[in-house]
C-alpha cells in the first residue's frame, strides 16, 4: 500500500510570515498539534508544532502576535512521496522520531500521513504500534 492511499489530502497550512497566535488558534481550531508551513505557491518550508509554539516562543517570553512562524517552526523536515510505501514512512516516522509526515510532490504539499492514519488501517497496526513504541522509547534531545 502507498502513502497516497492513507494520507490526508485536505490539509492545514499558515505561511512563515503569519504570526505564531494565528497558527496556534489554527492548531486549536483543527485540533491538529502540527501544521506545515508553506509558501503561497506550495511549497513546504518547515513545520509548526504545538511544541515548538511552547518551547520557542511562550517558553522563551516571545509574543506570539509579533513572533513569525518563520522564526520558531522546525525546517529540519522529514518527508514522504505520494507513491512511497507505508512501511518505508512508518520507518521514518520511528527514525525520526516524529508522528506525522508531509507528503510532498515535486517541493510542493500535497498531504500528511499521521501515526493514528496508519493505525486506523489493521494492516498496519503493527507498524504503527513499532514506530509508537520506538518514537516514545528514543526521546530525542532537542
Amino acid at each position: 500500500m502507498n502513502v497516497s492511499e492513507l494520507m490526508t489530502d485536505a490539509v492545514v497550512t499558515v505561511s512563515p510570515d503569519e504570526p505564531v497566535a494565528v497558527a496556534a488558534r489554527l492548531l486549536y481550531r483543527h485540533n491538529i498539534g502540527a501544521i506545515p508551513v508553506c509558501t503561497s505557491d506550495g511549497r513546504l518550508r518547515g513545520i509548526l508544532t504545538d511544541r515548538d509554539i511552547t518551547l520557542r516562543c511562550v517558553a522563551t517570553d516571545n509574543d506570539p502576535n509579533e513572533t513569525t512562524v518563520g522564526e520558531i517552526m522546525s525546517r529540519s523536515l522529514v518527508t514522504v512521496s505520494p507513491g512511497d510505501s507505508v512501511q518505508d514512512a512508518a520507518e521514518r516516522m520511528a527514525q525520526a522520531q516524529v508522528r506525522r509526515l508531509p507528503v510532498v510532490e515535486d517541493g510542493r504539499l500535497v498531504g500528511m500521513l499521521a501515526l493514528g492514519d496508519l493505525a486506523r488501517t489493521r494492516q498496519y497496526s503493527m507498524e504503527a504500534s513499532k514506530a509508537l513504541s520506538e518514537i516514545s522509547s528514543n526521546v530525542k534531545k532537542r
